[in-house]
């Protein structure tokens, strides 16, 4: 152990120093992060090339690629400005970046440019909105002063080295003391940590606010996505009072300590008591691994995996369609509303990235809508200022007009609702799409599937916005007078204008009067001729 420990103290001054005497920063060194830039097309500008200028741009994105840096360009002949993430490896307007390390935009002649074009890149969030034509002075430090610090940053790296070292060794051994006492007593019991209720059927949002961590064992990776992967595990505990152990088998979704941000929003999110509902994914728990250093979101686990998947592998009988189409409704309606069913006053919650692999398939053929990642809370205090700063989030294929052209009215907070509605309609189109009842069903596409796996903004915003484009109903659909039904409501829910879609309440009701429908037999598929797709 002591000569570990030696190894680690010696890698981590070295590693340390380096990265002083490099010029990068410590933890981005170790570890790359997404930047957050800002992400315009062309603004106009009032940059004259001298002092500092603002980019006028009021758009956040967050980059693709860990690799990409903030990148700004002006063009003095037509007075704009251009804000965008780029890879630095790749050249932009025929020119490679050399000045990708600043952490401010410092505007920069290119030889083989116009002489009117100015260009900088940098890699801290936001940093391309303040261009600097006119760079301020910074205070280069002397090499001299680097090697009489040296011997200061060497005992510092050693103090928390040391300190590490001490408290893995303390962890190891508080394990190996609770290894001799049986599983019984390796962790806390669950029961208190999910609430007595869970031993029903009632779930409750909760904290794992003990200093042990759950006993829980991996299994198999059943997701991926930009942030996180999600493992099914299993969690081991003592049963509850009533003999029988709850939530044996769990979804666990792991952050790498650089998505910290991220996993923050979600766990904010799920730890609302209020947003407990059948059709919202159930967390039971929230975890910091520091040791993997990993973030950790614990919650039910759904077999079935998520809608998207489901349908690609399922046709859909009729009643199939109205349970996952109401459910789905269900789950937005209960985000968006501002009271419980109980009548509580409640916050309401905008998804913001409502997506068919963003709604798991419930045992009971139902939905349960998950990943709130990009989540925000509607909280009447927040101003204007603080809602605009939410940036263009999403994605691409499912974004509503105005979320593509950032035109959402600040003003009014059911603006970010009425852009769910849209996404929700998607959603529902693509349920319809693979239901019996519309007669010739073909292979499972994504909306505006004819596009690219990824579409970008600007090519959704052609599709969408320009030739004001939705997916495809034909009118073979609408012989089933239920499907008509369902069509007329993703129409209304799809509309250009924002005022004019349903609510998610409304949605509701559309899908339980169809519950009563008298169809006809030869109006109405049979459910007996639904399978697995061949």
């Amino acid at each position: 152990m002591e000569r570990l420990g030696f190894s680690v103290v010696w890698c981590g001054a070295i590693l340390f120093t380096s990265s002083l005497l490099s010029g990068h920063t410590g933890v981005q060194a170790v570890f790359k992060m997404h930047k957050l830039c800002r992400f315009c097309d062309f603004r106009p500008s009032t940059c004259n090339a001298t002092g500092i200028c603002l980019s006028n741009c009021t758009i956040n994105s967050i980059c693709e690629v860990q690799d990409e840096v903030c990148v700004a360009a002006w063009h003095r002949e037509n007075m704009t400005v251009e804000t965008v993430c780029h890879d630095p490896s790749l050249p932009f307007h025929g020119v490679m970046l050399d000045d990708y390390n600043n952490t401010k935009c410092v505007m920069k002649q290119y030889k083989a440019l116009d002489p009117h074009f100015y260009i900088c890149s940098c890699t801290t969030d936001e940093c391309n909105d303040e261009l600097i034509f006119t760079p301020r002075d910074v205070i280069q430090a002397v090499p001299i002063v680097l090697i009489a610090l040296l011997p200061v940053l060497v005992l510092a790296v050693l103090i928390i080295s040391v300190l590490y070292i001490y408290r893995m060794r303390a962890l190891h051994q508080l394990r190996a003391k609770h290894g001799h006492k049986g599983p019984a007593h390796s962790y806390s019991d669950t029961c208190t940590i999910i609430g007595r209720d869970d031993c029903g059927t009632t779930l409750t949002n909760s904290m794992n606010h003990n200093t042990e961590l759950l006993p829980i064992d991996l299994e198999i990776l059943v997701g991926k996505g930009r942030f996180a992967e999600v493992y099914r595990a299993r969690l081991e505990q003592r049963p509850c009072a009533t003999g029988r152990a709850p939530f044996q088998t769990v979804a666990v979704k792991i952050f790498p300590c650089e998505e910290y941000a991220s996993w923050k929003t979600e766990r904010s999110i799920f730890s609302d008591a209020e947003l407990r509902h059948e059709n919202v994914l159930h967390f039971l728990t929230a975890e910091e691994r520091m040791v993997e250093g990993q973030y950790w979101l614990v919650t039910a686990y759904h077999a079935r995996g998520n809608l998207q998947d489901y349908l690609r592998a399922r046709l859909l009988s009729w009643e199939h369609l109205l349970q996952l189409g109401s459910s789905l409704a269900r789950a937005l309606a209960h985000l968006h509303a501002d009271r419980t069913p109980c009548g509580r006053p409640k916050t309401a919650i905008v998804h913001r990235d409502l997506k068919s692999s963003n709604v798991l398939v419930k045992d009971d053929l139902t939905c349960c809508l998950c990943d709130f990642g990009l989540g925000l809370r509607l909280d009447s205090a927040l101003s204007v200022d603080e809602l605009a700063n939410s940036g263009q989030v999403g994605t691409a294929r499912y974004m509503a007009p105005e979320v593509l052209e950032s035109r959402i009215n600040l003003e009014n907070i059911e603006s970010f609702k009425q852009a769910d509605v849209y996404s929700m309609a998607l959603v529902l189109w693509e349920i319809t799409s693979r239901c019996t009842a519309i007669g010739d069903v073909k292979e499972y596409e994504p909306p505006f599937g004819k596009l690219q796996e990824n579409p970008c903004v600007e090519s959704m915003k052609d599709s969408v916005i320009r030739d004001r484009e939705r997916p495809d109903i034909p009118n073979s659909w609408c012989k089933h007078l239920g499907i008509k039904e369902v069509c007329m409501v993703i129409t209304e829910c799809w509309d250009q204008d924002p005022e004019a879609r349903l609510t998610a309440h409304c949605v509701i009701e559309r899908f339980n009067a169809l519950q009563h429908v008298d169809l006809s037999p030869e109006q109405k598929i049979p459910s007996d001729t639904v399978g697995d797709e061949k």
